[in-house]
């Protein structure tokens, strides 16, 4: 709940910092990381072994590609465990900026599975290789099941936490690099055509390197402490501002404190100070509106001359 610390400051001063709730939504997806992470190593053992035994080097390559995606389903869960880890005096807020360095990595491995397609679909472009096409067929269906139904775990939470989004996208990544093997498999075998195979390969590149991309500007703003994409702070202010007594604010900070939780620091102008129900009231207010669930405001009496007023004063 909200608590403030008002009284005996000389400018008036008063802090409150507000708990009105809190989303641990990711908690929930310990057993989505486990079966993914189950499902995807068994799949990368049946690839490697029956890629060697067709002398296929798509399905040999699929799985190495496939091996880095379970390093970052081991990854994104990591993050999340360390996110539950309780604050200690080293690391006040605990280790919840884990999830942002884990959504970074992951959208740079998204970025290098990207020209790693592309790379090797150029190359099949410039000297055609004939595919070993029934055993290329149905391991490359068995990915899209697998990795279709490990997307699936994950996709209830991809609005809301950009780490388990990171994790969505290289499922749903890898589906759509199954089924592109798949359809180039049966055109292929249908037509003799060597070249829809890389062609293919290329469009997929595509769309993994626009989801990629995204998904690196957002976990590198969460990083800078940019506000998170879905706050947009003129509309926290201006109902900072409507707030009853509050005559200015200023020095209004919105960050991500991990990929699923957000902190606002803010300084309200308010004659006749602060009392409790309204420094509660507007912390409720602040996580019903804008699911901000760590705001700390610094109250001040008209006349108080903050330093950190100017605009231009981070």
């Amino acid at each position: 709940m909200a608590h403030s610390h008002s009284g005996d400051h000389s400018h008036g001063h008063s802090h409150a910092h507000g708990h009105a709730g809190h989303s641990h939504a990711p908690a929930s997806f310990g057993a989505a990381f486990a079966i993914g992470v189950a499902l995807n190593t068994a799949f990368v053992i049946a690839e490697l072994v029956f890629g060697y035994a067709a002398h296929s080097l798509a399905l040999i390559s699929d799985a190495v590609h496939n091996l880095s995606d379970v390093m970052s389903l081991l990854l994104a869960w990591g993050a999340l465990w360390l996110a539950q880890k309780r604050p200690t005096d080293r690391h006040t807020y605990g280790y919840r900026r884990a999830s942002i360095l884990a959504a970074l990595v992951n959208a740079g491995l998204l970025l290098l599975v990207v020209g790693g397609i592309a790379v090797e679909a150029i190359d099949r472009l410039q000297s055609p290789t004939q595919v070993a096409g029934a055993t290329v067929l149905w391991v490359a269906s068995l990915g899209i099941v697998i990795n279709g139904a490990t997307a699936l775990l994950f996709m209830r939470g991809r609005h809301d936490d950009l780490n388990i989004r990171g994790a969505y996208l290289h499922m749903a990544a890898d589906a759509g690099v199954s089924f592109g093997v798949v359809v180039a498999a049966i055109i292929t075998m249908a037509t003799g055509w060597l070249w829809v195979d890389p062609v293919v390969s290329l469009l997929i590149a595509a769309v993994v390197l626009v989801s990629g991309w995204e998904l690196a500007r957002d976990s590198v703003n969460l990083a800078l402490d940019a506000v998170p994409r879905d706050i947009q702070l003129p509309a926290v202010r201006d109902y900072l501002a409507s707030l009853e007594g509050v005559s200015e604010v200023h020095d209004l900070h919105i960050w991500a404190m991990s990929t699923n939780e957000t902190a606002l620091t803010a300084h309200l102008v308010r004659c006749g100070g602060a009392d409790d129900d309204f420094l509660h009231r507007v912390c409720g207010e602040l996580l019903h509106r804008f699911n901000i669930q760590h705001p700390t405001l610094q109250i001040e009496t008209d006349g108080c001359a903050c330093k950190l007023a100017p605009a231009h004063v981070v």
